[in-house]
């Protein structure tokens, strides 16, 4: 990601910005997805649940007014729940073997309201960093990598990737710090 998420919002409002569309797709389809299936929905139906969240934000974002002190992502969220009761209205989901009701039915709203935030905060840092790790060298990125998500010391593995340990540090630094400026406004 070349930008901070508030610039991607605002990208999209211009007419022609395939390429904020394609980072908006690439950053929240996996997320979408996910709680399409958590609330159980098979495969093709949690897919047409995405498609669905995906035309709304097609008509809706190019007059989107972000509030920097408001949540994107629980503004995303109600979206998705208001296409999900729109679609349950229209008929009953099938549910995913082995479900005996929706998860919604299941759980008390706080337990849902948690669950979706660690999914929200998990799916967005990981395609975050999926995409972000086309931004770095290699070698930048396996330091980084092995330190942040591996638990090794900086030491092992300035060592195993013939940098000096400043490097090492360096490295998992510019990472991190790019992960913040990415996340910016997204994980409040």
């Amino acid at each position: 990601m070349t930008r901070t998420p508030a610039s991607l919002l605002e990208r999209l409002r211009q007419a022609n910005a395939p390429d904020a569309w394609e980072r908006l797709v690439l950053l929240y389809t996996p997320f979408i997805y996910s709680w399409a299936r958590q609330v159980g929905l098979q495969e093709a139906d949690a897919a047409d649940l995405v498609q669905d969240v995906f035309v709304t934000l097609v008509q809706t974002l190019p007059s989107f007014d972000y509030d920097r002190q408001k949540s994107f992502r629980r503004w995303l969220r109600t979206v998705t729940l208001n296409k999900w009761r729109d679609r349950q209205k229209k008929r009953e989901p099938q549910l995913v073997p082995g479900d005996s009701a929706r998860l919604g039915e299941q759980l008390p709203a706080a337990d849902v309201e948690h669950l979706w935030e660690a999914e929200y905060r998990q799916q967005l840092v990981h395609r975050a960093l999926a995409i972000m790790s086309r931004d770095f060298q290699p070698a930048t990125w396996k330091a980084f990598w092995q330190q942040a998500v591996e638990g090794r010391p900086a030491e092992a593995v300035a060592a195993d990737l013939g940098l000096t340990v400043g490097a090492a540090y360096a490295a998992k630094f510019r990472v991190l710090s790019r992960l913040r400026q990415e996340m910016a406004g997204m994980l409040d």
